[in-house]
């Protein structure tokens, strides 16, 4: 899978992307698509903004989901047209407001009265109508990691299905802002379906209940968090999106509206890895260390979310014994460990080492912290091959 002979000479750590996957990714949720005309995707931006990996999103006709101004700056560079662009985000700024309005883009999704109220100011002031659909929290507990928990009542995220109604009244009687629809979304890493069961649920009572106060919404939509294999990556490069979709044909759409969604992990994880050379293997007391030159300034998510990612020695022979190691990083933080006990090919100075499913919230989350470089991303393109440090 890993051209190891094109990675000589290549300052480590980097991000490879193996962008035929991911064109393969694409085409398989919009085959999904083709038979549901009434459904749209935008990417989440915040998984994955790099210019390559964006230009293969907006080629494929995906919209952009956002949750702040620079994304949005992002996704209309790489063509994503403004009409396919929502704009997410408990605390959107007044400048980050008027870019969305000054762009026409589709929908703000609102989730507070108070952004509401911010957001029709400045499009009276600037003589626009403001597109919005409200993010409402379905009190719906994902089970799930709770820093990537969005849908219980005690998030920050959302309008609470108690204050729902007097947000809509309030937005019937505001003049620069247009009802849209409705958006949800319950949390990230999912693989368990009932959460969206329940969602899916719990939208069809509303819009029967909003229907019989003579409201309708154009737009329902539902968010993502569709989840991804970490512990084999090889056996699940491409998630189930056929059955990820079939649990919201449960919704029943009235005519003309459209179920959007807005995917990102699901997109884009599976085709990056993040590679790292060993500097050192060290022998404790207990345990062996591979000490790599990758850290938690690379790739956050252990550290972050207690997350693993499958590990691979791509230099060992295939017949090398298998040890365990704790795979640790040189930042001067305990927490800088990506896994304990893991169990690799013999490990020795100089290898290089993969962590696999790193193309979500990588080097995307990737910081300078001890005055690290941001690490470079290399792509294959079939025919080609570019070293870039564009993020």
């Amino acid at each position: 899978m890993f051209p190891i002979e094109d990675f000589t000479g290549v300052v480590t750590p980097f991000y490879y992307y193996d962008i035929k996957l991911l064109r393969e990714t694409l085409t398989a949720i919009n085959d999904c698509l083709a038979e549901r005309p009434a459904y749209r995707v935008h990417y989440a931006l915040k998984a994955n903004a790099n210019g390559a990996i964006l230009d293969e999103i907006a080629d494929a006709g995906l919209g952009a989901d956002c949750v702040s101004g620079g994304e949005v700056r992002a996704a209309l560079d790489a063509g994503i047209p403004a009409d396919k662009v929502v704009f997410a985000g408990v605390g959107k700024t007044e400048a980050e407001i008027r870019l969305g309005l000054e762009n026409g883009i589709a929908c703000f999704n609102v989730e507070s009265l108070p952004e509401l109220e911010v957001i029709n100011e400045l499009a009276g002031d600037m003589g626009k109508k403001a597109p919005v659909a409200f993010r409402v929290n379905p009190d719906i507990d994902a089970h799930t990691h709770k820093y990537i928990t969005t849908g219980t009542s005690e998030n920050k995220f959302g309008i609470p299905l108690t204050q729902i109604e007097e947000v809509v009244a309030a937005a019937q009687g505001m003049d620069n802002v247009e009802i849209k629809g409705l958006h949800f979304h319950i949390g990230s890493q999912l693989l368990d379906m009932t959460p969206y069961a329940m969602l899916a649920e719990t939208i069809n009572r509303m819009l029967d209940e909003w229907e019989a106060k003579g409201i309708s919404f154009k737009t329902i939509n539902v968010g993502g968090g569709l989840g991804i294999d970490y512990d084999d990556p090889d056996g699940h490069p491409i998630p189930d999106f056929e059955g990820y979709f079939k649990v919201f044909d449960a919704i029943k759409l009235r005519d003309g509206q459209e179920l959007h969604f807005e995917l990102g992990r699901a997109v884009v994880a599976q085709f990056g890895s993040l590679i790292t050379r060993v500097t050192y293997v060290k022998q404790g007391v207990n345990r062996k260390f591979a000490i790599v030159d990758a850290g938690f300034t690379d790739l956050i998510r252990p550290a972050l979310y207690q997350a693993h990612h499958n590990i691979e020695n791509l230099t060992a022979p295939a017949d090398a014994p298998v040890e365990k190691y704790d795979v640790v990083g040189p930042i001067c933080e305990s927490t800088d460990c990506f896994a304990r006990d893991e169990k690799l090919r013999e490990v020795k100075r100089g290898d290089l080492l993969a962590l696999r499913s790193a193309g979500a919230y990588g080097q995307i989350m990737a910081s300078r912290y001890n005055l690290r470089e941001i690490p470079a991303s290399f792509y294959d393109l079939p025919g080609e091959s570019k070293l870039t440090s564009k993020i």
